[in-house]
């Protein structure tokens, strides 16, 4: 009886866990497509009904995930990265950068998945860490700069999440505003700057870049990075 009882238990609590999970996905997607357009976010919004982000939050704090499903893992934590950013600017908005704030990066700390974190450790401890071969990861994590790839207008899922890592990372790498080719020369994102091993593990940069571009750079093309646009990502 006591066997049952215990099996009984843990099935309660992995179903529980589960309908947990799925709720944030589900909850965070309606969030997401009524909270951003075109790349940008209607903090103004947010920060005058703060209700949906902080139940959200609430929620994404005591979700469980583990990296025994990489997908749902994954997942859960880019979205998690994101709605911290948008919770640290609505906190502090208004602004005109998340730079602005002292720590919003290093100090400032959000539990998500039951763990205590700052924005800085969920992005190379929690995600590049524990999947090191995964560079797209720089495509979807959204900083609230506008230097950053676009946020888009919907939650990152299991079941989609490598088509949509995809997805972006091709559209970053096809912007003529985030890849410069001028002749021989390119400028590129000094994201490639501050995580280069991520990106020259089998190769150059170049040979990174060309792996998701329509129209490919010379590899003998002149390297150079331009400066990080830290301006706030706000829906006008």
């Amino acid at each position: 009886m006591k066997k049952i009882l215990a099996l009984a238990i843990i099935v309660l609590s992995v179903t529980s866990g589960y309908a947990q999970v799925d709720q944030f996905f589900t909850k965070a997607n309606t969030f997401f497509k009524t909270h951003v357009k075109n790349g940008r976010v209607d903090y103004k919004t947010i920060k005058k009904t703060p209700q949906a982000l902080d139940e959200l939050l609430s929620l994404a704090a005591k979700t469980s995930v583990s990296t025994s499903k990489p997908k749902t893992y994954q997942a859960f934590y880019i979205n998690a990265y994101n709605l911290a950013v948008i919770k640290g600017i609505v906190q502090n908005f208004p602004l005109k950068s998340p730079l602005d704030v002292k720590g919003f990066f290093d100090k400032k700390t959000y539990v998500l998945g039951g763990k205590k974190t700052t924005l800085n450790d969920l992005e190379n401890k929690l995600l590049r860490a524990k999947f090191p071969s995964e560079a797209r990861f720089h495509f979807v994590l959204v900083c609230a700069g506008l230097g950053c790839p676009p946020i888009i207008a919907e939650a990152y899922l299991p079941s989609t999440l490598n088509a949509q890592l995809d997805r972006q990372t091709k559209k970053s790498l096809n912007n003529p505003n985030f890849i410069k080719v001028k002749g021989k020369k390119v400028q590129i994102s000094q994201i490639f700057e501050w995580y280069k091993g991520d990106f020259t593990k089998k190769g150059s940069e170049i040979d990174y870049i060309n792996k998701f571009r329509k129209e490919p750079i010379s590899t003998k093309a002149k390297v150079s990075y331009y400066p990080y646009d830290w301006r706030l990502n706000i829906l006008k």
